[in-house]
C-alpha cells in the first residue's frame, strides 16, 4: 500500500520507535482529515510484513467510528480478517476492532476461568482520539494488554494534555511524530476554510424589552414565560437555550442556503453540518427549515444526534453525495471522527469555548474531494459560516469572504431563456399580434412562446411568503400574470434576470447533465441571433457529447436516436442549422446525456459557467464548421471500433512491423470514411510522429502481444512483487495507448512502486533492456517512410 509522504513519515518514526524494544510506545498528532486510519492501516502491513505483529487491537469511543474503521480495514487490508466486537464477539481474525466499553466488557468475561483475550493476545493496540481515551476506568485496557501501543489523535500538539504524553512515556509537546493542518493544506492534502463571519445582534447580545417596538412589547406580554414575572431582557447565554427566536434562525437559513457553497451545478446546497447548542435548538432550526422550504420538508435538512433512533443510517445517507439529508443539524454527534468529503459548507450556531474542539469541528470540512462540482472540478476549500464569534474568541484569522454568489445552474437557464425571448422579440414587430404556437422544433415563434411558458411555470410556482423571494413580492406577482409575458423589452429583461432568475421556485427540476445541455444548446440558439465567438467551442462540445453516445448503441433509449446522434456529430447538419433544429435536438438528447461514460462526461462541463458578458446588435455573419484534432481522434475512434479486422489495424493492435503498403491502405480507409480530409489526417500524422503511431494510439496493443513484447525479458528469472508490479504497470499502459515513451517509467503511476526511477529495482542493464522493449514496439508501428 503506497500512502503520501506524511503517513510514510509517521510510519517510519512509529517503527524505528518501537526497533528494538527501545519504546514501545507512539503518539501521533495527525491533523484532522489527514488520514489517521489509513495511517495506522499502512503501519499495521508494514508490521504484519515483517511479522512483528500478528493480531491488532483498533479502540475507538463511537460505534459510528468503529464501523469507519471496519470498513477501512475490510477495503485496505483485505488479506487480514476484520472483526468487529461490537456485533461478533465469536469469530477469530487479525484484526479487531471495538468501542471501550465493548473490550472493556470482553476482557472481564471469563469461560471456565479462562478468558479470550489475555494480556498477551494482541500484538498491537491502537487508540483513536487518544487525548481523551486515556481517562477514567478505560485506561486500564492499555495497561491489560502487553503489546505495541500506538495512540492518534487530531488535537494540536500544544493542546494535548500531560495525562496524554505521560501514557505514552513522551515530553509534554513532543509526541513521535506530528502533521499540522498547516502543513496538510500548503502540501495540498487537505483543503483550508474560508471564514464567513456574520454579526447577528440578537445572539450577540440578547434582548431588551425596553428596546422594543410597541408592536414587539405587546407580543413580549403575550409570551409565556412559566412561572415568576415577565423578565425584562433575555441575555445572550439565554438564545437558543431558554430563548428561541424564528427570525434569528429564519436569517441563518437563508445566509446558508443563499451563500454557501452549491453542487449540482449550483441549483443545490453542498453538503452542510450546522453545529447546534442542544437538541431544542437542533429542533427548532430544524423545524424553522421546513416552514422557509416545504418542497424540501422532512428529508433534506434532518436532525442528526445521539438521541435521534437511527442516526446511523442518517449519517450513512449524509456520507452518499447524492441522497437526501443535504443538511444535517448536530448536536456533538458530528463534530469528531465522521468522515464525509463532501462536506464544504459548516455553520457555527453556538458557542465552542475549547480550542481542541474546535480545531476537530473545523476537521469536517478538510477532507479532499475530487470531481465534487463537476468532472475535473475539485474541491478548493470549505466555508465556516461563524454566527457566535468562535473564530474572535480563538484569535484565529483565515482567510475572510461574504459566502458564494455565483449563479446557479438554474439561475443561468433563467437568464438565457429571458435573453432568448428577448432576442426573438427584437426580430418580430412591436405590434406583431402574440402567437400560441405549440411547438418550437418547427418554427422560431412556437419556440418563443414555450420559453415563455417554461418561464411563467417557474415563477408562478415561487412562494410569497419565503424569505428569500418576499422582497421582489410586486415583480413576482406581476409575471404570475401570463398577459406580462407577451413581449419582453430590454429593459424588462433586464429586470427578470437581475431580480427574479435567482429565486427559489418549487418546480421540481430534472437531472444536472439534462440542464446542462439545455444551457448549451441555449448559448448555441443565442449564437444564431447574436454572433457570439465562443459558438464554435459550443458547438464542438455538443458533437462530443453525441459521439461519447455512438459508441453505446447498445443501450435501447440511445439505438432510438442513433440517426440524430449521427447527424449531430457530423458536420453536415450545422452548416444550415437553425433554432428549431438545436431545439429538437435538446429535447431528444438532453435524457441521453446522463449516459456519457464519467470519465467522458467533463466534455459537458467545460466552459458552461461562461455568462454572456454583453450584447451587441450586429449583422448575423454566419457560422463556421471547422474541425479539430481531438474531434478528429474521436470520430477515428469510433471507426475504428468497427473496423478492427482491417489486416493493417490487426497488425498494429498485435504489434507486428507495419509496411510502407500497410500505411497506404490505412491512409486510404480514413480518407474514404469520411471521418475527415487530408488536413486532418495530415495534422494527425505530425501531431503522433506518423500515421501508424496515430491509429496505434487510438486501438491500444493487445495484451497478449504487450506481454509477448516482454517474454525473453521475464523468462527464467525470478522476479520479487514490485519487480513484478512494475512490468505489468508498463503492459497495461501498453495495451491502453498503444507506444509509451520510456521517461514515463519515472512518472505517475510508476513512481508509486520505484519513486526514484527502475533504478531502483532493477540493475541499469535491465533498465536498458526495457527501453529497447519499447523503442521495438514503438519501431513496429513505424514504416520505414515513417521512421525516416
Amino acid at each position: 500500500m503506497v500512502e503520501r509522504h506524511y503517513q510514510q513519515r509517521a510510519i517510519r518514526r512509529i517503527a524505528e520507535t518501537f526497533e528494538g524494544d527501545a519504546q514501545r510506545k507512539a503518539l501521533v498528532v495527525m491533523a484532522t482529515g489527514a488520514g489517521k486510519t489509513r495511517t495506522v492501516i499502512a503501519l499495521v502491513e508494514l508490521l504484519m510484513r515483517a511479522n512483528w505483529v500478528k493480531r491488532v487491537l483498533f479502540l475507538a469511543e463511537r460505534v459510528a467510528l468503529v464501523d469507519q474503521a471496519a470498513r477501512a480495514f475490510k477495503e485496505h487490508l483485505p488479506h487480514a480478517t476484520t472483526v468487529k466486537l461490537t456485533d461478533d464477539k465469536v469469530s477469530e481474525g487479525r484484526v479487531y476492532v471495538s468501542t471501550y466499553p465493548t473490550m472493556l466488557g470482553l476482557i472481564n468475561q471469563t469461560d471456565g476461568g479462562r478468558r479470550r483475550f489475555g494480556p498477551g493476545h494482541f500484538d498491537l493496540v491502537v487508540i483513536d482520539e487518544a487525548h481523551r481515551s486515556v481517562y477514567q476506568k478505560y485506561r486500564a485496557i492499555f495497561s491489560y494488554f502487553d503489546s505495541l501501543l500506538v495512540g492518534l489523535t487530531a488535537t494540536p500538539k500544544d493542546e494535548v494534555d500531560r495525562n496524554t504524553y505521560g501514557l505514552f512515556d513522551l515530553a509534554d509537546g513532543v509526541p513521535t511524530d506530528a502533521y499540522t493542518l498547516e502543513e496538510a493544506v500548503e502540501e495540498k492534502y487537505l483543503v483550508p476554510p474560508r471564514a464567513v463571519a456574520v454579526d447577528l445582534r440578537i445572539q450577540r447580545t440578547g434582548l431588551r424589552y425596553d428596546e422594543l417596538s410597541d408592536a414587539e412589547k405587546d407580543e413580549w406580554d403575550a409570551l409565556e414565560w412559566g412561572d415568576g414575572d415577565v423578565p425584562d431582557e433575555v441575555t445572550a447565554d439565554e438564545v437558543n437555550s431558554k430563548f428561541f427566536n424564528a427570525d434569528t434562525v429564519d436569517k441563518v437559513l437563508e445566509y446558508l442556503m443563499t451563500r454557501g457553497h452549491r453542487v449540482a451545478g449550483g441549483d443545490r446546497i453542498g453538503k452542510t453540518i450546522i453545529f447546534a447548542k442542544n437538541n431544542r435548538h437542533a429542533k427548532f432550526i430544524a423545524e424553522r427549515f421546513d416552514a422557509n422550504y416545504p418542497h424540501y420538508r422532512g428529508q433534506f435538512a434532518r436532525i442528526i444526534t445521539h438521541q435521534i433512533v437511527g442516526a446511523q443510517g442518517l449519517i450513512d445517507s449524509f456520507s452518499n453525495p447524492d441522497r437526501q439529508p443535504h443538511i444535517a443539524i448536530s448536536v456533538d454527534m458530528l463534530d469528531t471522527g465522521i468522515d464525509v468529503p463532501d462536506v464544504i459548507n459548516l455553520v457555527f450556531f453556538k458557542n465552542v469555548r475549547s480550542k481542541t474542539k474546535f480545531a476537530q469541528m473545523l476537521g469536517r470540512g478538510t477532507r479532499l474531494r475530487p470531481d465534487l462540482y463537476a468532472p475535473g472540478v475539485d474541491k478548493k476549500d470549505f466555508f465556516v459560516f461563524d454566527f457566535c464569534g468562535n473564530f474572535e474568541y480563538f484569535g484565529q484569522n483565515p482567510p475572510t469572504t461574504q459566502g458564494s454568489l455565483s449563479p446557479s445552474l438554474t439561475e443561468r437557464l433563467f437568464k438565457a431563456k429571458v435573453e432568448l425571448v428577448n432576442q426573438l422579440d427584437q426580430r418580430w414587430p412591436a405590434d406583431a399580434p402574440a402567437s400560441d404556437a405549440a411547438d418550437g422544433t418547427h418554427t422560431e415563434a412556437g419556440l418563443r412562446w414555450d420559453l415563455a411558458r417554461e418561464l411563467h411555470r417557474r415563477v408562478r410556482a415561487m412562494r410569497l411568503d419565503n424569505i428569500v423571494v418576499r422582497p421582489h413580492r410586486r415583480l413576482v406577482e406581476y409575471f404570475v400574470d401570463f398577459e406580462n409575458w407577451h413581449r419582453l423589452s430590454p429593459e424588462v429583461s433586464a429586470q427578470l434576470a437581475t431580480e427574479l432568475a435567482g429565486l427559489p421556485s418549487e418546480v421540481r427540476d430534472d437531472g444536472e447533465e439534462a440542464k446542462r445541455f439545455d444551457l448549451l444548446i441555449l448559448r448555441l440558439q443565442l449564437g444564431l441571433l447574436v454572433p457570439d465567438s465562443r459558438f464554435n467551442r459550443h458547438r464542438t462540445e455538443v458533437q462530443e457529447i453525441a459521439a461519447a453516445l455512438l459508441e453505446q448503441t447498445t443501450i435501447p433509449a440511445i439505438r432510438e436516436r442513433v440517426t440524430l446522434l449521427d447527424e449531430v456529430a457530423g458536420d453536415e447538419w450545422w452548416q444550415d442549422v437553425t433554432l428549431p433544429m438545436l431545439e429538437l435536438a435538446r429535447r431528444r438528447i438532453r435524457d441521453l446525456v446522463r449516459l456519457v461514460p464519467k470519465a467522458r462526461r467533463a466534455v459537458v462541463y467545460t466552459n458552461f459557467a461562461d455568462e454572456i458578458d454583453q450584447v451587441v446588435e450586429m449583422p448575423f455573419a454566419g457560422v463556421s464548421t471547422g474541425t479539430d484534432l481531438d474531434r478528429f481522434r474521436e470520430k477515428v475512434r469510433v471507426y475504428l471500433r468497427t473496423h478492427e479486422d482491417h489486416l493493417a489495424v490487426q497488425k498494429l493492435r498485435r504489434n507486428r512491423p507495419l509496411s510502407g503498403t500497410d500505411l497506404a491502405e490505412l491512409e486510404r480507409m480514413l480518407g474514404e470514411s469520411g471521418v475527415g480530409d487530408k488536413q486532418d489526417i495530415d495534422q494527425a500524422r505530425r501531431a503522433s510522429e506518423g500515421l501508424g503511431l496515430f491509429i496505434r494510439s487510438m486501438v491500444g496493443l493487445d495484451r497478449e502481444a504487450a506481454r509477448e513484447a516482454f517474454s525473453e525479458f521475464l523468462t527464467g528469472r525470478a522476479l520479487n512483487a514490485a519487480q513484478l508490479d512494475f512490468i505489468n504497470l508498463i503492459i497495461n499502459d501498453l495495451t491502453a495507448n498503444g507506444v509509451m515513451d520510456p521517461g514515463r517509467l519515472y512518472e505517475s503511476p510508476f513512481n508509486a512502486i520505484a519513486p526514484h526511477g527502475p533504478e531502483v529495482l532493477f540493475p541499469s542493464a535491465d533498465v536498458d533492456r526495457l527501453c529497447a522493449i519499447l523503442a521495438v514496439v514503438k519501431r513496429n508501428a513505424m514504416p520505414a517512410t515513417e521512421a525516416a
